[in-house]
């Protein structure tokens, strides 16, 4: 899997309020907080006002705060402050990123009857029952070291207008927009993608936009049919988080199917694998070879690695040893 600094800059530039919005933040509803006894709506009271608040500087300090008090609100029971310390081990954000941390809260709170945490579960495909020490003891959490500057001693090499990447192309995002980055970023170590393979194809299928829908009834980031969005559990296809949960699932069985050729996986994902099966290779549709050709060359590679125990390969693949 490819790591590129740039990918790591971007991936850092998007903190406090904007990561909040990729998380679908909401403050805890009043019915959560007038529930709650004193000391624990105190702790998610204060800890949301931390975490809403706007990017600075000071941001990882912020939400490392919003972490010792949600730690606080777990220690006492609470699925909210479970649930919230939760996304903040998930996306590393005022704490290290913990996928194991973070599904164990969820698991946590969701036995207590919280549904978000009982969606993460279902998105993050992990399961783990260690649990941050700051949980079962009275201790702080460890602090996440500070981002490093997003434009700072950037590459010449990666400035825009030297080329067509995945990379020249994020610098060109508008900031309404580079909130998705660090949360496709994240996602895409969840279900061993590439973030690169994974944000050239949120490039070509809806150029970032959460609301982007076609004449064909695709929907949202990666532009999920109905019948996708059913198949792969997505509920709301106009919710970043659900809509990369479906679509990165989609293209991980793809790219098994297709035994790691991006080629094919990338045409199945405009086309179906139906269509790539029967022509046994890219179907003669010039949108399909256009996407195609526009993804491989953002992302600059035709293969990727695959978990080959995901699904069996496509017959006509196997048969032409191809």
């Amino acid at each position: 899997m490819k790591r590129l600094p740039c990918l790591l800059w971007l991936a850092c530039a998007g903190t406090g309020a904007a990561l909040a919005q990729a998380l679908s933040y909401a403050p805890p509803s009043v019915a959560v907080i007038e529930d709650a006894p004193p000391a624990v709506r105190r702790a998610l009271q204060e800890a949301s006002a931390l975490e809403s608040g706007p990017d600075g500087p000071e941001t990882t300090d912020k939400l490392w705060q919003a972490a010792v008090l949600y730690c606080q609100a777990s220690r006492w029971g609470s699925a909210e402050g479970q649930y919230r310390l939760g996304m903040l081990y998930a996306f590393g954000q005022g704490v290290p990123g913990n996928p194991s941390f973070a599904a164990s809260l969820f698991s946590l709170a969701a036995s207590l009857g919280h549904a978000q945490a009982h969606q993460m579960l279902d998105t993050i495909q992990l399961t783990s029952a260690k649990l941050p020490a700051c949980v079962n003891q009275d201790q702080l959490p460890e602090k996440a070291p500070p981002p490093p500057n997003f434009f700072h001693d950037l590459p010449i090499d990666l400035q825009p207008g030297t080329g067509l990447s995945i990379e020249k192309y994020l610098l060109t995002l508008p900031n309404h927009k580079r909130w998705l980055i660090p949360l496709t970023t994240t996602m895409s170590a969840w279900y061993a993608l590439d973030p690169k393979l994974v944000l050239s194809m949120i490039a070509v299928e809806s150029n970032f936009n959460t609301g982007a829908q076609s004449p064909k009834a695709a929907m949202g980031l990666m532009q999920l049919i109905p019948d996708t969005a059913e198949r792969f559990n997505v509920r709301n296809a106009f919710d970043a988080t659900q809509n990369l949960r479906g679509g990165m699932r989609y293209l991980r069985w793809l790219l098994s199917y297709y035994r790691g050729n991006i080629t094919y996986a990338a045409a199945a994902y405009n086309a179906g694998e139906g269509r790539v099966d029967r022509y046994k290779g890219v179907p003669p549709y010039p949108e399909t070879r256009a996407y195609v050709k526009r993804v491989l060359g953002l992302y600059g590679s035709t293969r990727h690695a695959f978990d080959g125990n995901l699904t069996e390969a496509s017959p006509w693949l196997t048969a032409g040893g191809r």
